[in-house]
């Protein structure tokens, strides 16, 4: 299916072309059906939420919520199945402060799984980091207009507008997820506990190619998600579902080392550029000026 022209593909966690009551319900009520701290969206603004959970880009649904990736919370079992020994008791928590020697923040952690023994007491934690893809555009500009009429917008062709929204993978990686592994990381790594990341299939394919290490010797595990459609018993349109599609192990070191190292233009290139920004430089006159009586 063709979805050229049209940047949202989920809002308030259905397609923007179900018309089911559930569908109409939540967009009414400005609801959120994947484990929000509330029942209610709270993405950008409490009051007047930005209701996006995933925009197309290429005809394929990518997510830019982090909460979506908490359907089901399969991530939770996912990442436990890395952390974890098979029958350990564990929970998660989220939005965990974690603090640096000093006592300073170092970020919150999205979620912690504990392990607890019979008593109650924690005997182990892994910490998961969930990677949303940020927006390049405008977003909340569709979002809005389609709100205001979702019944006949639902088809609109958006692609003529200024500032069309596109996932930033770029930004994704150097904003979000370089300073995570290296603030958080790097406390988590010192103290010998394992990272998961839970990310979506089309950003993790922009990043480096990551040498992978076995699952029992890794640092990190790389949970690769895609939104999967099904349908929804004849009615409406369906769903897309939180699906996991790949897993891939490193260690901490190595991962963080290929993603923070850019690939290097050819310096020949730059040379042309400052050879450019020089000739215009001396073509071009300075401007002097006399002032008089400067004391």
């Amino acid at each position: 299916m063709s979805h050229s022209g049209q940047p949202l593909a989920e809002v308030f966690g259905h397609l923007i072309t179900d018309r089911t009551d559930m569908a109409r319900r939540y967009r009414s009520l400005r609801l959120c059906p994947f484990n929000n701290k509330v029942p209610n969206c709270t993405k950008d603004k409490a009051k007047n939420p930005l209701g996006v959970c995933s925009i197309y880009h290429e005809n394929e649904p990518v997510i830019t919520c982090p909460i979506r990736f908490r359907q089901d919370w399969i991530i939770a079992d996912h990442a436990a199945a890395f952390y974890f020994d098979e029958g350990t008791r564990w929970t998660s928590l989220t939005e965990v402060r974690l603090n640096d020697a000093h006592g300073k923040s170092a970020g919150n952690i999205d979620v912690v799984l504990v392990a607890y023994d019979d008593r109650g007491k924690v005997i182990d934690f892994g910490a998961l980091e969930i990677q949303a893809v940020y927006i390049s555009g405008n977003v909340r500009e569709p979002f809005e207009y389609y709100m205001g009429d979702p019944q006949s917008r639902a088809s609109m062709d958006w692609s003529s507008e200024p500032n069309y929204p596109r996932p930033d993978y770029l930004s994704s990686s150097r904003k979000r997820l370089v300073p995570q592994l290296l603030y958080k990381g790097g406390i988590l790594h010192s103290w010998k506990k394992k990272i998961a990341v839970a990310l979506n299939r089309s950003f993790f394919a922009t990043l480096p190619t990551l040498k992978q290490a076995p699952k029992d010797e890794a640092d990190i595990a790389w949970l690769i998600y895609d939104l999967k459609m099904r349908a929804e018993g004849g009615h409406g349109p369906g769903r897309y579902y939180l699906t996991k599609v790949d897993e891939v192990f490193t260690e901490f070191e190595p991962a963080l080392l290929s993603i923070t190292t850019p690939l290097p233009g050819r310096m020949e290139d730059f040379i042309k550029l400052l050879q450019e920004k020089l000739d215009e430089q001396l073509e071009t006159s300075p401007t002097n000026q006399i002032i008089e009586r400067p004391f």
